[in-house]
């Protein structure tokens, strides 16, 4: 490989890296506030049900996506093959759709620490699916990196060495179908970018998610809820800061990292979290604490280092 060849690579990587980097920093912030929203602490007298949540979100970004692009492109250069259009509905359906409300359920049943470890088992799958597909082969670095990104999430959000850790059947196998959904849709999207704009990708998967909230849960029924002008406002901002943001810095990342180290440079939502909270709550971080956060940096340094060593570590080259 040549010296320039080489600089390129390393120099989308980091990009690809920055971009995730960012994503898990602004679920950190609506990791906060999805709490804040479940128990009406956030508007009081009000708790936000999981569906809403996850629903209102996607959609609002959606119509924020749509407005965007249709003005810019015009409707005929958003037409896609009906092959691809098929996969991103899936990935909106089954990757979006089902991680943001089985992580939300999750959360809601289980608490915070048991809804993350168990969601973060992810990259496993990641994994897992990379070596079967013969994408990608078992090595000492990738198992060390999703075993210290896991460890490293289990002590961050205080799952070890906890005496209150509360088991609900139902939210652990949420977690565990969010981790799936996770998984699906780092595979998925990662390989439809190699033929389309993160842009595009972003418009029909949001399309796709809405469209499936809306047979699940019908407008009507939202109404009859009768949210206040407070409540629409922050259901509107958290779309803002849990999908639109996020979900454009993900999706851009995956243009320039594979799956097995975008997922795990995103176990950084939870060390996010625990700092937001520290900073901005004045919560007390722990030595355990303290510890899960380095094993998790030390993940994403292992598995960067590991797959730079290897050609091609770009899989998709990015569309400008």
């Amino acid at each position: 490989m040549s010296v320039r060849v080489w600089a390129i690579e390393n120099r989308q990587s980091l990009r690809g890296y920055l971009y995730i980097t960012a994503a898990t920093f602004f679920w950190g912030v609506s990791a906060a506030l999805g709490r804040a929203a479940f128990t009406g602490r956030l508007l009081p007298g009000r708790s936000i049900d999981p569906l809403i949540l996850s629903q209102t979100r996607v959609t609002f970004a959606f119509l924020i996506f749509l407005s965007i692009l249709v003005p810019r492109r015009g409707w005929r250069r958003l037409q896609l093959p009906r092959a691809d259009l098929l996969r991103m509905l899936l990935i909106g359906v089954l990757g979006i759709a089902a991680s943001n409300y089985c992580y939300y359920l999750a959360i809601q049943r289980t608490g915070v620490a048991i809804a993350i470890t168990v969601q973060y088992t992810a990259p496993i799958w990641v994994l897992l699916y990379a070596v079967a597909a013969g994408l990608q082969k078992v090595t000492v670095p990738r198992l060390l990196a999703v075993s210290l990104a896991l460890a490293g999430i289990a002590l961050a959000v205080g799952l070890l060495g906890s005496a209150n850790v509360r088991l609900d059947a139902a939210g652990v196998i949420a977690g565990l179908l969010a981790a799936f959904a996770m998984a699906f849709y780092n595979i998925g999207g990662h390989s439809i970018l190699a033929r389309y704009d993160h842009w595009i990708v972003l418009l029909y998967i949001t399309f796709s998610a809405s469209a499936f909230w809306m047979v699940i849960n019908p407008p009507w029924k939202i109404v009859a809820q009768h949210y206040s002008s407070g409540s629409w406002t922050f259901l509107l901002v958290f779309s803002l800061i849990s999908m639109l943001a996020p979900f454009s810095f993900y999706i851009a990342g995956l243009r320039y990292l594979d799956p097995t180290r975008a997922i795990v440079v995103s176990c950084l939502e939870p060390v996010f979290s625990i700092v937001i909270a520290a900073v901005a709550l004045g919560e007390i971080v722990r030595p355990l604490q303290v510890a899960g956060i380095v094993l998790v940096l030390a993940a994403i340094l292992v598995v960067q280092i590991s797959e730079g060593r290897s050609r091609g570590a770009v899989l998709v080259e990015p569309i400008e």
